[in-house]
């Protein structure tokens, strides 16, 4: 590693440092958009100056093709940007070169803090060969996104007045696990820059960002490392590891795409509300959210604002970008898989029968989220009445209210009522929905639908004296069932010391309230009873280690630990039962 170091890779180091400083201070502080000089001088001299020594090293590194494949990679983005602007300013050129330049900065501000990403992704992919441990890597990649996200809220542009670092923390936290609990308005104390700086930690939050390294390696074919196919097969759970990095490629085009689509949507149902400075930044910020189960919203009162509590068409393209994000990208290709095939059947005499595609996860995920949304929406339909469902009058609308507040339960946080309003049953039914969660490789969190259905069936099988879980033909591996349940209890502890150390912090608040609170933070929610502006900061920083646990999951944490230093199963202990009842 240290062979490959040259003058001229440190030489674009510290170019990349200068770059980053100088995107620090041209988004972040208000005052430096008065120095014109300042900008026009400084922004070409930096496109150049990386321009040649990309150049450089891509002349001198022939014999390498990581370096040479990055520098090429770099210097057709950076010629890119050059000619685009230069287009850009003939077409637009009126008094002079100067002012032109400045009037059309902002293409070469975004230019090179995407050029900046694609080298932080390079940066990211050498940590593989420096220390690979695929658990600490996914915790230590998503604490350090918080940790950055934090420090770039504080920026005086990103927010409308002076906040402090426990908030600025709490709200990059909150965006990174894809929570959505927020202690300060995302409407009324973010600028449109804070608010990016939110929906870009969203959107790496959801899909991870060692997942965005690896799409970039496939996408400009500078290929991958086996160790980095290794952590990305454990990390999706792939079974091929020659074909994981194009499955990698294919998560984030997924996910890009059902976001555009449901972005079109939303602008359609909303461009004639004035909900927001632009309604199309309305509608992209709401559906990367909505797919990523966020529940962050920069309408003022969220989703329960007057243009959007009543827009019931809205709701239910939020809802299907909630449950597209929460079933995961497996369960959708399976399903889209096996509908074309079904299709073939039907024209194609040839093939005869379907083989068998749907696989044995995606039936438990599909059943198991059907079977919940639907208890959820039925139950609050019947139990809020003269609650959340008052206000409307028409049946479609009380069972469009219910279906979202079961559908947001299931870690999107997304909210068109106020929660507080519920009675005490729906309370419940909606932290138990919320500590189930979403599915596994999803961006939704909680316990997840597979833990749930395993333990579950689990119980049944018990109770019929069968060693094994048994569905159809097939047989669950013990080893699932092991890991479901340590999971359950897992989740029950920290929720449990979450609860505990709350009502000690804030004891003004009631146990039901602290109860909520702790467990939307952990199932990665981001619904509240509206006490989370009001906690203090030993609240909030209890809510920010359990909304990070809940996001990465604890077991996850404890196998990257414990895991290097087990000792070898080639042995057995002498078998003895333990009375359970």
């Amino acid at each position: 590693m240290w062979k490959k170091i040259t003058l001229s890779n440190i030489a674009i180091w510290f170019l990349d440092i200068g770059l980053l400083v100088f995107l620090i201070f041209d988004f972040g502080f208000k005052n430096l958009h008065d120095f014109r000089n300042y900008k026009v001088i400084v922004l070409p001299s930096i496109l150049f100056a990386l321009l040649a020594f990309n150049f450089y090293k891509y002349s001198k590194t022939k014999k390498d093709p990581d370096l040479n494949k990055s520098s090429k990679v770099s210097l057709i983005v950076l010629g890119f940007l050059i000619l685009f602007e230069s287009l850009v300013v003939l077409m637009t050129y009126e008094e002079s070169y100067f002012e032109t330049l400045f009037q059309t900065r902002s293409i070469l501000e975004y230019g090179l803090l995407i050029y900046f990403f694609i080298r932080l992704t390079y940066l990211l992919r050498r940590v593989y060969n420096f220390y690979f441990n695929p658990a600490i890597l996914f915790v230590g990649s998503f604490a350090l996104v918080a940790l950055a996200g934090a420090f770039l809220l504080m920026l005086p542009s990103a927010t409308y007045h002076d906040i402090e670092f426990v908030d600025a923390l709490f709200t990059a936290t909150s965006a990174t696990s894809v929570t959505g609990l927020v202690v300060l308005d995302t409407s009324k104390d973010f600028t449109t820059f804070g608010q990016s700086i939110i929906l870009i930690l969203i959107q790496i939050g959801g899909l991870g960002m060692l997942s965005f390294t690896s799409f970039f390696a496939y996408f400009f074919k500078s290929g991958s490392s086996f160790k980095e196919s290794l952590y990305m097969k454990d990390i999706l759970g792939h079974e091929n590891l020659s074909s994981v990095m194009k499955l990698v490629m294919q998560i984030v085009v997924f996910a890009i795409v059902i976001e555009g689509i449901g972005a079109a949507f939303i602008y359609h149902s909303v461009n004639s509300v004035d909900l927001a400075e632009s309604s199309l930044f309305f509608s992209v910020f709401h559906a990367i959210s909505a797919f990523c189960n966020a529940g962050f919203s920069i309408a003022a009162d969220g989703l329960s604002n007057g243009g959007l509590k009543f827009n019931y068409y809205t709701q239910w393209i939020i809802m299907g970008l909630i449950v597209f994000g929460g079933l995961g990208y497996h369960i959708a290709l399976n399903v889209i898989q096996y509908i074309r095939d079904f299709i073939l059947n039907l024209f194609v005499k040839q093939k005869k029968f379907i083989s068998r595609i749907i696989r044995l996860n995606t039936k438990i995920v599909i059943y198991t989220t059907i079977l919940l949304l639907l208890v959820g929406g039925v139950f609050f339909l019947f139990s809020e009445q003269q609650t959340i469902l008052l206000a409307h009058n028409t049946w479609f609308g009380k069972f469009t209210t219910a279906m979202f507040a079961s559908v947001t339960a299931r870690t999107a946080g997304f909210n068109t009522v106020d929660v507080a309003m519920f009675t005490v049953p729906g309370l419940l039914i909606t932290m138990l929905l919320m500590w189930i969660g979403a599915s596994p490789a999803s961006t939704g969190g909680g316990i997840k639908t597979t833990t749930f259905a395993l333990a579950t069936l689990n119980v049944f099988s018990v109770a019929r004296g069968k060693k094994f879980i048994e569905i159809g033909t097939r047989r669950i591996a013990p080893e699932a069932v092991q890991r479901a349940f340590a999971i359950i209890a897992l989740s029950l502890m920290l929720i449990s010391i979450g609860v505990m150390l709350l009502s000690i912090f804030n004891p003004e608040f009631s146990l039901v309230q602290a109860v909520f609170e702790v467990v939307s933070a952990f199932s990665t929610t981001g619904l509240s009873m509206g006490i989370t502006p009001l906690l203090g900061d030993k609240s909030k920083y209890v809510l920010i280690l359990i909304m990070f646990f809940g996001r990465i999951g604890l077991i996850n944490l404890m196998i990257g630990i414990l895991k290097s230093v087990s000792r070898s199963d080639d042995y057995t202990y002498p078998q003895e039962n333990i009375l359970i009842n």
